[in-house]
C-alpha cells in the first residue's frame, strides 16, 4: 500500500526500568551510541517517507520537545499528555486529528538494524486493509538483543497472529511498529485512557490482525544493562 505519509511515535512512558538514567532524561532521549532512542526511531521513519511524525509526551516532556524543535523529516507534532498517560491506545486516539486515515505506530524504547530492504518501508507495501486491520512487525525470538520474554504471537502461513497464550513460548515477539486505520479508534474519545491490545484483540478474533517478520537485528533497549548489549550488538553487526 502507498500513500501513508504519517506515524504516531509512543514517547510518554515513564521509563521506570531505566532508572536511574530517566530520574534526569526520558527515557526516548536516552542515548544507544550517537543517537538518542527517539532519533533511532525518528530517522528510519524519514527514510521511509514518512513525512509528519506526533510523539506523545509525559515525563520530563520538555526536553523531548526541545529535542525535536524543528527537526526537518519527519516534521513533530507534540502530544502533550503531561497531565494524565493515556496509554498506548489512548495517546493515540488524542493524536487522530494529527495522523492520516492510515499511518505507522512507533515504540520509542526498540528499534532495528535492517538487514535488507527497510523494514517500514516493506511494511508500508504490505499492509493491505481488504485483508487486516492492523499490521505489526514482529521480531524472531532468536537472535533479538534485550529482549528476555517468552514471546508475543504466533504466525500462520497466511500472516495472521494467534497470541502465545498458555504456551511456554511463542516464537515472535512484537516489534513495537504496527500499521493502522483511523476507522480502527471509531468510538474511541480524546481522554480515554486504553491499550492498542484490546484494539489488536478485536481484530484477532476476526482474523485481521496480521503480522510480518523484520528481516535485521531487533534491539530492545529497557535497562540500563540493554544499552551496552544493544551497542556491541550494532558494532559486531
Amino acid at each position: 500500500m502507498t500513500g501513508i505519509d504519517s506515524a504516531m511515535v509512543l514517547a510518554a512512558g515513564l521509563g521506570t526500568r531505566m532508572r536511574p538514567i530517566t530520574d534526569r532524561i526520558p527515557k526516548p532521549l536516552v542515548r544507544v551510541g550517537p543517537k538518542t532512542l527517539l532519533d533511532h526511531v525518528l530517522d528510519p521513519l524519514a527514510e521511509a517517507g514518512i513525512s509528519r511524525a506526533v510523539v506523545n509526551v509525559h515525563h520530563l516532556a520538555d526536553q523531548i520537545e526541545a529535542a525535536v524543535a524543528g527537526r526537518p523529516a519527519p516534521a513533530v507534532t507534540i502530544s502533550d499528555e503531561r497531565a494524565q498517560i493515556l496509554d498506548s491506545g489512548g495517546g493515540v486516539a488524542r493524536a487522530l486529528p494529527h495522523l492520516g486515515e492510515t499511518f505507522v505506530i512507533r515504540n520509542a524504547d526498540s528499534f532495528w538494524a535492517d538487514r535488507g530492504p527497510s523494514n517500514l518501508a516493506r511494511m508500508i507495501a504490505a499492509f493491505d486493509p481488504a485483508r487486516m486491520d492492523t499490521l505489526l512487525l514482529l521480531a524472531p525470538m532468536e537472535g533479538s538483543v534485550g529482549f528476555d520474554g517468552p514471546g508475543d504471537f504466533f504466525l500462520d502461513a497466511d500472516g495472521r497472529l494467534a497470541r502465545r497464550g498458555s504456551a511456554a513460548r511463542a516464537p515472535y515477539a512484537y516489534a513495537g511498529a504496527a500499521i493502522m486505520q483511523k476507522a480502527d479508534f471509531a468510538g474511541r474519545t480524546d481522554g480515554e485512557v486504553f491499550s492498542l491490545n484490546a484494539l489488536w484483540n478485536a481484530s484477532l478474533a476476526i482474523g485481521r490482525l496480521h503480522g510480518l517478520v523484520l528481516d535485521g537485528l531487533w534491539l530492545h533497549v529497557g535497562t540500563p544493562d540493554a544499552i551496552g548489549a544493544a551497542e556491541r550488538a550494532i558494532a559486531a553487526s
